[in-house]
C-alpha cells in the first residue's frame, strides 16, 4: 500500500508515521505545503492513500485537488471540529482529529483496507467548505444547559460554564462556582454547538472556556498546561498537535 502524509508541521507529520508504522503501515513521502505538494502529484504515480491535513502553511489543501485530479483516497486529518465535518461525513471520506489517536487511527485504516483498497475520487464542493472553514455562517450556538438534578430540573448560563470534559465515559460541564454536572451528550456533540470563539477543544478530554483562563505555563514536550479559575480536578493539557491553533485562537 502507498501512502503519503501531506502535513505541514513536520513533527505532527512524523508522529503520524510513527503511529502508522506502528500498526503495520509505511508512510514514506511526506510533503508540507500545497506547492510542494502540487509539483509532487505532478512528477509521480498517486498514492492509494494520502493522510491530508486541512491547513497547509501556504492555503488550504483543498487547493491541490481543484489543479490537478487525484484518484487517492483521502483520510483528512483536522483540527476543525466545529465546521465542515459534517461535509466529510455526508461524502463518506474518512477523517481524524487532531490530536490524532492511535485507535482512531487503526480502524480508520482497517476501514479503507475493507473497501479492497479502492481509490475513491474526491467529489467535495470545494468552495462551499472553503467557506464554511474560513468564514462560517452566523448560526445560533447553545446558551444555557438543561441539567437534571435530582427530581429537579437546572438551568446553566453558558457564561457560567468554565469547561466541558469527559471522565469515566461521562461529559460533564464545570461552572464558575466549582460545580459539575454530568450532560446527556458527547464532546464531539459539544463542538457544533459552543461558540468557536469563546470555547476551545484543547485536547480529546477538554473545552475551555477563554473567560475562564486564569494562567497558562509550558509544559512538557511543548505542551501549554492551563489554570482554570476554580477547576482543578485534573491537569488541563493543551495537546502539542494543538498548541499553535490554540495560541492563534488567543489572539
Amino acid at each position: 500500500m502507498n501512502v503519503i502524509i501531506i502535513e505541514d508541521e513536520k513533527p505532527s507529520a512524523r508522529l503520524l508515521q510513527r503511529m502508522l508504522s506502528r500498526i503495520g503501515v509505511e508512510a514514506q513521502t511526506m510533503l508540507h505545503s500545497v506547492e510542494e505538494s502540487l509539483d509532487w502529484f505532478q512528477k509521480n504515480d498517486h498514492p492509494d492513500l494520502i493522510f491530508l491535513d486541512i491547513q497547509l502553511s501556504d492555503g488550504l489543501s483543498f487547493e491541490i485537488f481543484e489543479t490537478v485530479d487525484i484518484d487517492s483516497a483521502v483520510i483528512f486529518t483536522t483540527a476543525y471540529d466545529e465546521y465542515a465535518l459534517q461535509a466529510f461525513k455526508l461524502n463518506s471520506i474518512d477523517y481524524l482529529l487532531k490530536p490524532i489517536d492511535e485507535d482512531e487511527l487503526g480502524i480508520a485504516v482497517r476501514k479503507y483496507k475493507e473497501r479492497s483498497g479502492d481509490k475513491k475520487a474526491v467529489t467535495l464542493d470545494f468552495n462551499d467548505i472553503k467557506k464554511l472553514l474560513v468564514n462560517p455562517v452566523d448560526r445560533e450556538y447553545k446558551k444555557r444547559f438543561s441539567i437534571k438534578v435530582g427530581q429537579h430540573l437546572k438551568l446553566i448560563n453558558i457564561d457560567d460554564i468554565e469547561c466541558f470534559y469527559s471522565e469515566n465515559k461521562g461529559t460533564y460541564l464545570h461552572t464558575k462556582e466549582g460545580r459539575n454536572y454530568l450532560l446527556d451528550t458527547t464532546l464531539e456533540d459539544l463542538g457544533d454547538e459552543l461558540e468557536p470563539q469563546t470555547f476551545f477543544r484543547i485536547n480529546r478530554k477538554f473545552f475551555v472556556n477563554i473567560n475562564a483562563i486564569k494562567d497558562m505555563v509550558s509544559y512538557t514536550n511543548s505542551r501549554l498546561q492551563i489554570k482554570l479559575n476554580t477547576y482543578n480536578e485534573q491537569e488541563v493539557i493543551v495537546a502539542r498537535e494543538r498548541v499553535k491553533d490554540f495560541k492563534s485562537w488567543l489572539e
